[in-house]
C-alpha cells in the first residue's frame, strides 16, 4: 500500500516509541504509508537506525517525539513502561497530543495512563494487538481499541496503516479486556493441545496424523493450524517469538481482572504453572508452545 494522496498540512506528524519485535513492522508501516513525517525513538541505537533508513526522523529522546509529534504510538513491553514513557510525554507534548498505546498492559494500568494524560489535556486510546510478527511487517494485525467514539473516529484511519482488522471494543481499557482474554484463551488451548499430542505420540498417533483428523473434526481450531501444525508438531521453537514470561505477564494480568470482576480464574491459574515450568526447567526463552517439552518430560 502507498502513501495515500493527502494534504500534508493536515495530515498529524506522527512519532512511535518503542521498535521492538512488533514495533518495528508496525513503525515501517507507518512510515511508508502516512504522507506527514514521522518521528521515532527507542533506545536500542541498531533498532532506531533501521527506521531511519526507512524514511523516519531519529528522535533522541522520549521528550523530543513528545515535543514533534501530534500522535504518539507506543510498542512496550508492559504497563511499567508505558506510564514511564506516558509521564514523559505528558511533561513535553503540546496539549491535545494524541497517545496511543499498542502495548499489552493490564486494565487498570490503562486507565491510570489515560488519567495521567488527560490531566494534562492529552488523549489516550488502548490499543493492543494481536497476531505474529509477520502480521505486524505485512500490516495485517489485528487491534482492539479502548477509547470514545470520537477519538476512534479520528484514530482509526492511522490504526489501519497497521492492521487489517481494527475493532472498537469500548471506552478507555476495553482493547486491553479483549485483548487479554484473546491472550488467554490461546494459551489455555496450547496447554491442551501439548497435552493431548503427547497423548497420542505414546499411544502411536503422530503429531501431523493427529493434525490432519482432529483438524476435520469439532476439536479444529486456530491454534491447532497454527501453534500445532507449526510449531509442535516440528518442534520448532525460536528464541525471542514469544517466550514464556510474556505469557506468565498476560495471563497474570487476566486472573487481576477476572478477580475484580469476581470471577474465580481456576484455568488461568492452573495453566500458568505450565508456562512457569517452562521457565524454572530453563526453556523459558522458547517460543511458548514449547510447554510441550515440559509435559512430555513427564
Amino acid at each position: 500500500m502507498d502513501k495515500p494522496e493527502a494534504n500534508k498540512g493536515e495530515a498529524p506528524v506522527l512519532g512511535f516509541i518503542g521498535l521492538g519485535a512488533m514495533g518495528r513492522g508496525m513503525c515501517a508501516n507507518a512510515v511508508r504509508k502516512h504522507p506527514a513525517p514521522l518521528h521515532a525513538f527507542d533506545m536500542n541505537p541498531e533498532a532506531l537506525a533501521v527506521q531511519v533508513a526507512g524514511g523516519a526522523i531519529q528522535a533522541n529522546s522520549v521528550a523530543d517525539v513528545a515535543r514533534a509529534a501530534q500522535v504518539i504510538f507506543l510498542s512496550l513491553p508492559g504497563g511499567k513502561q508505558v506510564r514511564a514513557v506516558s509521564a514523559e510525554i505528558a511533561d513535553h507534548a503540546a496539549p491535545g497530543t494524541i497517545v496511543i498505546d499498542l502495548s499489552t498492559t493490564s486494565v487498570a494500568e490503562a486507565r491510570e495512563v489515560a488519567a495521567l494524560l488527560g490531566e494534562k489535556g492529552h488523549s489516550f486510546a488502548d490499543a493492543p494487538v494481536a497476531r505474529a510478527r509477520q502480521a505486524a511487517v505485512d500490516g495485517t494485525l489485528s487491534i482492539m481499541v479502548g477509547a470514545s467514539e470520537g477519538l476512534f473516529t479520528r484514530i482509526k484511519p492511522l490504526l489501519d496503516y497497521l492492521g487489517s482488522d481494527v475493532t472498537h471494543c469500548g471506552d478507555v481499557g476495553c482493547g486491553q479486556v479483549v485483548k487479554l482474554i484473546n491472550n488467554t484463551l490461546l494459551f489455555e488451548q496450547v496447554a491442551a493441545l501439548a497435552e493431548m499430542m503427547v497423548v497420542a505420540e505414546r499411544a502411536g498417533v503422530t503429531p501431523d496424523k493427529l493434525i490432519e483428523a482432529v483438524g476435520l473434526g469439532s476439536g479444529n481450531s486456530f491454534a491447532l493450524q497454527n501453534h500445532g501444525r507449526k510449531a509442535m508438531a516440528p518442534r520448532d521453537f525460536p528464541e525471542r517469538a514469544f517466550p514464556m514470561a510474556y505469557a506468565v505477564k498476560d495471563i497474570g494480568y487476566t486472573i487481576e481482572l477476572a478477580e475484580q470482576m469476581g470471577v474465580e480464574p481456576r484455568l488461568p491459574r492452573l495453566v500458568t504453572e505450565y508456562y512457569q515450568a517452562a521457565i524454572d526447567q530453563g526453556i523459558g526463552e522458547k517460543y511458548f508452545p514449547a510447554i510441550i517439552e515440559v509435559v512430555d518430560r513427564k
